[in-house]
């Protein structure tokens, strides 16, 4: 029988650290010291913990995934977001099905693409002309640059702790994996690339003014993550996303949401919806490819009339607008403007899980908190509120910390986040007696660790 530990051992000599992204490593939760290894291996039970490898996943269905050694495990990475109706859900599965039938790729313009963007923008008001891409990460880029090419300006106001993908100018505090590395900034960005990348505090508007008034005819955009998910979830305070509003209003900037991870998940018209903000750019990801690689970024005509080949921002993509995700990913956006009560039982169970979380450390004591909206949500080894990039920091990640807690929920049967700095994904698939039996592996765990 295969196991990840033997398939870990085959990848790290052809890929880089093991992996294709970097927090599959498990570089966070996986490095222990002779003593620690002891310490958590004394307080594990007889689960599927196989501690400090990667998972390797076999097969999904529903709210579950199974590891190569054949353990069913609940799952709460739910592919970082796409899963939002389960793994292998039928209609999804049968669109790709059908659409493979007909050809994997063209390299020309295909029906299913119009279809896509008039679906989106006759059901989001603030995105009125979209362009498909390949990820979140081409997205954001993209955005970016339509939105100089827009203003005639070049400088860009991110947010500590935000991730916004890989690109040159984004990799400036950017939480996430380079978060949990340690590495604040990556190798192989040359300081010109993130020149005009001016950083905020999350939940600070005055550190926006500051930045406004220090540049104020040269900022061509502000972009945020409405709620913030890379470095854990941290939610805006009240008053905050309308503030950038203003002030972009204010300083003749645009205002981009970087929804790749809250757009169709808050609500369908995503986190612009929820908390009532029109943003004049946004960038999307997961939900919309329903688990195949598929971004895409759009708003108001007048921006997006910039890109090529109608402008003079250029922007191309060989795979963009691929068939069979765009198949998979409209099948999964119509059943859900379809079926609006999904978004009202996801509501319902993450005020059960992290509800109930929260009144577990609250009835214990526990040096921990959870930051949830509606099926998004993190558990915090820290006291203190967490409400920004510096917070944030100040979790534990140790053995008495997250490192332990994961493990902890692995060895119950419980796949979460290989990070303290990530999100917890709920689906429609995961059941109330699903999310009581996580519960129960909550309460059990941190009895462990504490």
């Amino acid at each position: 029988m295969r196991s990840s530990g033997e398939l870990f051992e085959r990848a790290v000599k052809v890929i880089p650290g093991g992996v294709n992204s970097p927090v599959r490593a498990y570089q966070s939760v996986g490095r222990f010291t002779p003593e620690e290894r002891q310490s958590l291996g004394q307080t594990l039970a007889s689960g599927p913990s196989v501690f400090g490898s990667p998972r390797f996943i076999d097969r999904s269905e529903g709210c579950y995934v199974y590891d190569v050694e054949g353990n069913r495990l609940i799952d709460y990475i739910c592919s970082w977001g796409p899963m939002i109706l389960g793994h292998n859900h039928p209609l999804v599965l049968e669109s790709v099905i059908k659409a493979c039938e007909k050809g994997l790729s063209f390299g020309c313009a295909t029906e299913i693409e119009v279809e896509m963007a008039e679906f989106i923008c006759s059901h989001i008001p603030h995105v009125e002309m979209i362009r498909m891409v390949n990820s979140g990460t081409e997205a954001v880029m993209s955005a970016i640059r339509t939105a100089r090419g827009y203003t005639g300006r070049s400088r860009i106001i991110k947010f500590a702790g935000c991730y916004h993908g890989h690109t040159d100018s984004m990799l400036v505090s950017a939480g996430s994996g380079v978060m949990t590395s340690g590495v604040p900034d990556s190798a192989g960005v040359p300081e010109g690339c993130t020149r005009d990348t001016m950083m905020a505090s999350y939940n600070d508007l005055k550190s926006v003014r500051d930045l406004f008034e220090a540049c104020p005819d040269s900022v061509a955009a502000v972009i945020v993550e409405p709620v913030a998910a890379n470095m854990g979830v941290v939610l805006p305070e009240e008053g905050f996303l309308e503030g950038l509003r203003s002030l972009c209003d204010e300083f003749g900037a645009l205002l981009i949401f970087d929804e790749v991870i809250t757009g169709f998940r808050l609500a369908f018209g995503g986190a612009a919806e929820y908390f009532g903000i029109r943003p004049d750019l946004v960038t999307y990801g997961k939900i919309i490819g329903a688990g195949m690689p598929v971004g895409a970024y759009g708003g108001r005509k007048d921006v997006m009339e910039m890109v090529a080949p109608a402008g003079p921002v250029y922007q191309a993509g060989t795979l963009s607008g691929n068939p069979v995700a765009m198949h998979a990913g409209l099948t999964q956006l119509q059943y859900l403007e379809a079926h609006p009560e999904v978004y009202t039982s996801l509501e319902e169970k993450g005020n059960r899980l992290f509800g109930g979380i929260s009144r577990i450390l609250k009835e214990k004591g526990l040096p921990a908190s959870a930051n949830y909206k509606a099926s998004l949500g993190t558990l915090f080894f820290t006291e203190q509120k967490v409400r920004d990039y510096e917070s944030a920091k100040a979790s534990d990640t140790g053995l008495h910390g997250y490192k332990g807690y994961f493990w902890q929920m692995m060895d119950r049967g419980i796949l979460l986040a290989p990070s303290q700095f990530e999100a917890m994904f709920i689906s429609a698939a995961h059941t109330d007696q699903v999310l009581d039996e996580t519960l129960e592996a909550v309460e059990n765990a941190l009895k462990r660790i504490f």
